[in-house]
């Protein structure tokens, strides 16, 4: 069923649609939603990839979606043009709508523009997914940043991998080469080689621009790669160019390991686990916060491994993979880095 996803056929298809979409919405690419007098609106600008990439976006919509329906908000979203050039007009066009009240980001490439724009309109509330200001960066007071433990989850994920290796060698493949996804590489590395120090990784990143978001092709280049050089399991961290490293999975019957969201259904028995982020969730509490005036800006705000927003995949088709054994030592290892009796430093 997957590999019809990266089919010529189904390319076309989405570029027709793509094109289509952009005719409806208009040159903003902006998607708009009926609004009711009175509601609370957000504005969601997405990342790379936009919406369906099965990944980090669509976990940030899934969230609007559950606002929608838990909290009675309205909602506006704006998709990404080519290599998502155009964030800061987005942010800013947004942010000018009277009816909006909030503003988020989604992804660490809006840092510096939502930190501005934020200052710019100090009376709307804005929120940045994986935010990643320079050090020293002084958060305006009306911004939340939004993280999670992905170094942690991804320590979670590397002992999966070292428990379930054949072979003693894994991969690991980011998307674009940053801050951020080299938390996941290190974690990934730190967690394999607790639980088997001889262990061998292979590592790649798809680019230095946010385009390595979206560049499945690329993804499942480099996953073969790995697969040919005796990796049997591959952690990737690349948005909506995972679906490339998925699909070099089923290509030659091996493992691999997602990330932030449950990618098992797209091929049963390929997606080993995936390294879950619980942006849904996130998005679904900021909202809640901003709209009963509990809003924690000026800050970033830690979702982790504690409350279990940040996580691993763990169900009754997923435990025939891992086994029973594997999973009790994965959570004997979860409850040591949240008590700090193993060190994994963000």
């Amino acid at each position: 069923m997957f590999h019809r996803l990266l089919s010529p056929a189904f390319i076309r298809a989405s570029a027709g649609m793509a094109i289509l979409m952009l005719l409806i919405a208009g040159c903003s690419g902006k998607s708009s939603k009926t609004s009711t007098p009175g509601a609370y609106k957000v504005g969601l600008v997405f990342d790379v990839g936009g919406k369906g990439d099965k990944a980090f976006n669509d976990a940030s919509f899934k969230g609007l979606e559950m606002a929608k329906r838990q909290l009675g908000i309205e909602y506006d979203v704006i998709e990404p043009q080519g290599e998502g050039a155009d964030r800061e007009a987005s942010l800013r066009q947004l942010a000018t709508d009277p009816e909006v009240r909030m503003v988020i980001g989604v992804g660490l490439l809006f840092t510096e523009d939502i930190t501005a724009i934020a200052r710019e309109f100090p009376d709307k509330k804005f929120v940045c997914i994986d935010y990643n200001p320079q050090p020293g960066t002084k958060i305006p007071d009306n911004l939340s940043g939004i993280v999670f433990e992905q170094k942690k989850g991804s320590f979670l994920a590397g002992a999966i991998a070292a428990l379930n290796t054949k072979t003693g060698t894994v991969g690991f493949i980011g998307g674009m080469d940053s801050s951020i996804i080299r938390k996941f590489e290190t974690g990934f590395i730190a967690g394999a080689r607790y639980v088997k120090p001889d262990i061998k990784v292979i590592s790649g990143f798809i680019g230095m621009t946010g385009s390595a978001f979206n560049d499945p092709a690329k993804g499942k280049e480099l996953a073969l790669g790995q697969y040919g050089r005796g990796a049997d399991i591959i952690y990737q961290a690349s948005g909506a160019s995972g679906l490339g490293v998925v699909e070099a999975g089923r290509q030659v019957g091996k493992l691999v390991i997602s990330t932030d969201t449950d990618q098992e259904y797209l091929v049963p028995g390929v997606v080993l686990t995936s390294m879950n982020k619980m942006v849904d969730k996130a998005v679904l509490k900021t909202i809640d916060d901003g709209k009963n005036n509990r809003f924690q800006g000026g800050r970033q705000n830690v979702f982790g491994l504690e409350g279990r927003y940040t996580d691993y995949v763990y169900n009754d088709r997923i435990s025939a993979l891992i086994g029973s054994a594997a999973h009790d030592r994965i959570e004997q290892i979860r409850k040591d880095i949240i008590s700090g009796k193993i060190k994994v430093e963000e």
